[in-house]
């Protein structure tokens, strides 16, 4: 029934197993991919009539994690997989990056692929069997699809680079740096780094480049024995040539006025003028309109490529080399905890940093299980800051990768939980945007954090190069505007210190670039950083020497592990009576760790005092605070160490004989108390008599014969037997 057909590879001394035949036979292209136990099932199919009315590729990705590849039972109350998570986006957009160059440009065939995680083995990652998958599945579809390509993940472990990590190598890694390409160059790389220098980065990239060929010559294989026979690439169409030549005559000339204006509003009219003027111009003679607006593009991509490579002027009249104008500022906003505003050129963040304690942690329930994150960085574009007038939507797919790479720029440089115990979350609003926002998010982020006290390794920045490529000659370009990242070949974007990088991440819009290129861009990108660097420091320098006034104040404090039990109290009693007495926050930890956090210092030093109170063992001849909570014949019960109490035994109440207990103390009574003693059961033992009850002080005293039926109270022994109720 079955046609099965299956190829083997070794990548990182682990099998790799292609299958084709036994799932999803109606899809153009079905690839089940087996990395160690991990499974997943890659499909890929393509209308086969083009989308009528749009002049671009509509490619749709579609990363998806099933729970029961881990052997779990989805959370919330629906059971069953919701909308998706923040790393299937991510893993959607990771896959879409590298094959979306490589469709022939004029296919406008609705295409889909997707990915499903069937099985997870808790050792090796599913993303990386997802994208080879993908490439696969589309390889052997017949669908238009110039690869293969393949990809790898890529650490660096005590000076060596390793080949797909495991999940529990992770840990060790100062790289987490995938790579994607094809057999002559790279396409996509995104990575986090702990500070390395250029040449480190760059021989991850090229190792990593190295290690999947194999994998590419096994699809390739795969494809002979099995692909579907290729669908016909589509040529230009009919009358482009014609259309081309109407277009350049008229828009040619006010396009190139339109690109000497420097201001992007300004350029922006100019540009609408001239197209508007060139459509209607066009109008009377029914020529496609798509295919007008095509060549109106690809005439903007012409002068503006060209300008460059033949004088190397740019749009705003930059040199390659440099970066536009920065203006850097802290404290713009009077109660945020740290806020900075960032301005390059004509692109703007407002980045607002915030600490909060443990009880703020995000719960984060994936495949590998669950844990909590205490490092949120979220960034958002609203449309104003394209001037432009439309829905306010959720974040999509652009603004939670954006944040993610800022993320990633910024984590390696984070103080441990134990030196900083805070939960931080930065919010990011771009208020102005003509290129490279997500790197104006990591400067303003790295502000905002300083100012608000957050102790950062080192102040870091990034920036987003550009490549102009035309045959052999090409041109690298810093701090790429809009318009050039959108008529460019290449966005890479380097994030770092002044000691290496943090954060890198390439997406090519060719088929592959060169080693020598990336050695450029790279070394480019180093001189633009260190530049940003120094503006930022007009700023903000390094972090402030205390977290803001409006932000918790945290004392971590230890305790008994079986004291634990006490501070809470009986469904939580004790430990939401300190929270509400004192205003405190508290979070106390399985060993015994406790977080106290309070914008009023006072407030913490109150809960941290009382929970003190309450796990302190008393001391034989300390004297101590206390509350009368019982009267009884023979003496006070005095609370005095938390939920502590002890007995003033009546001999103990006062210097002289007593009559009645109630003579020197009533309930409610604050008291100062001494402990003398421990009798044979462990109650402790008190006395009123031994301190001055209005210094506090300790008085001398003769020790008296205390305890039950001890002699110096007020009445016979035999009566305070018979009082106290003994035999």
């Amino acid at each position: 029934m079955f046609n099965i057909t299956k190829k083997e590879v070794n990548l990182g001394g682990r099998p790799l197993t292609f299958e084709v035949g036994r799932m999803a036979r109606q899809a153009d292209g079905a690839v089940l991919v087996t990395y160690g136990g991990t499974q997943v099932l890659c499909t890929a199919v393509a209308q086969h009539q083009p989308r009528e009315g749009i002049d671009f590729f509509p490619l749709t990705v579609n990363y998806q994690e099933k729970t029961f590849a881990a052997g779990k039972i989805p959370g919330g109350f629906f059971k069953r997989e919701g909308r998706p998570s923040e790393k299937e986006t991510l893993t959607s957009r990771l896959i879409d990056r590298p094959i979306r160059p490589l469709f022939p440009s004029g296919f406008r065939c609705e295409t889909q692929v997707i990915c499903t995680v069937l099985a997870h083995d808790l050792e090796n990652n599913p993303d990386i069997v997802s994208l080879i998958g993908a490439s696969a599945a589309l390889t052997i579809s017949g669908i238009p699809f110039l690869g293969p390509i393949a990809g790898c993940r890529v650490g660096y472990i005590d000076g060596d680079y390793v080949l797909n990590p495991q999940l529990d190598e992770m840990g060790s890694t100062t790289l987490d740096l995938i790579v994607a390409g094809t057999r002559d160059g790279v396409l996509m790389v995104e990575s986090e780094a702990h500070q390395l220098d250029e040449d480190a980065m760059l021989g991850a990239v090229m190792f990593g480049h190295r290690e999947f060929q194999p994998v590419i010559d096994a699809i390739i294989d795969l494809a002979e024995s099995c692909a579907k026979e290729p669908r016909e690439i589509p040529g230009a169409p009919e009358g482009q040539e014609e259309v081309e030549k109407r277009v350049g005559g008229l828009a040619e000339a006010p396009l190139r006025e339109a690109y000497k204006i420097t201001e992007k509003q300004a350029r922006v009219a100019a540009l609408d003028s001239a197209k508007a003027a060139t459509l209607e111009a066009l109008a009377e003679e029914e020529l496609d309109r798509n295919l007008v607006s095509g060549s109106f593009k690809a005439l903007e991509k012409d002068i503006v490529r060209g300008n460059i490579l033949k004088t190397g002027q740019r749009i705003d009249g930059r040199d390659t080399k440099t970066v536009r104008q920065i203006v850097a500022e802290v404290g713009v906003l009077g109660r945020a905890h740290g806020s900075a505003l960032f301005t390059r050129g004509e692109t703007q963040a407002l980045v607002v940093a915030t600490l909060g304690t443990g009880q703020d942690e995000q719960i984060m329930d994936v495949l590998e299980g669950e844990y909590r994150e205490s490092f949120l960085l979220h960034y958002n574009f609203p449309p104003y800051s394209v001037g432009e007038a439309s829905f306010l939507r959720s974040p999509g797919r652009r603004e939670i990768g954006h944040g993610k790479l800022a993320w990633r720029a910024i984590r390696p440089l984070l103080p441990s939980k134990e030196d900083f115990p805070y939960t931080i979350r930065v919010v990011s609003e771009i208020t102005e945007s003509n290129g490279s926002s997500s790197m104006a998010t990591v400067c303003g982020s790295s502000m905002s954090l300083m100012d608000a006290g957050v102790p950062l390794a080192e102040p870091c920045a990034g920036i987003a190069m550009g490549l102009i490529k035309e045959g052999d000659d090409f041109a690298v370009l810093s701090d790429i505007l809009g318009d050039e990242d959108h008529l460019g070949d290449m966005d890479f974007k380097v994030a770092g210190t002044v000691n290496g990088i943090t954060a890198l991440q390439m997406d090519i819009k060719i088929t592959s670039i060169t080693e020598e290129i990336m050695r450029v861009a790279l070394a480019q990108a180093r001189d633009g950083r260190l530049h940003i660097l120094d503006e930022m420091a007009a700023g903000i320098a390094a972090a402030r020497e205390d977290v803001s006034e409006h932000a918790p104040r945290i004392t971590t404090i230890s305790i008994p592990r079986d004291k634990i039990r006490e501070v809470i109290g009986t469904g939580g009693k004790v430990i939401r009576e300190i929270c509400e007495v004192t205003g405190a926050k508290i979070d106390i930890e399985d060993d015994g760790t406790v977080k106290v956090a309070a914008v009023d210092q006072d407030a913490g030093d109150r809960a941290v005092e009382w929970i003190n109170s309450i796990v302190a063992e008393p001391e034989v001849g300390t004297i101590y605070n206390g509350k009368v909570v019982k009267i009884m014949d023979f003496g006070a019960f005095v609370n005095f160490l938390g939920s502590r109490d002890g007995l003033v035994h009546i001999s103990e109440l006062a210097q002289e004989r007593v009559g009645t207990v109630e003579d020197v103390v009533k309930l409610g009574d604050e008291v100062k108390v001494k402990v003398i003693g421990l009798d044979d059961r462990g109650k402790v033992k008190l006395s009123l008599r031994a301190v001055n009850q209005e210094t506090g002080e300790e008085i001398p005293v003769e020790p008296r014969g205390g305890g039950r039926g001890g002699r110096g109270g007020g009445r016979p022994p035999r009566d305070r037997q018979r009082a106290s109720g003994e035999n």
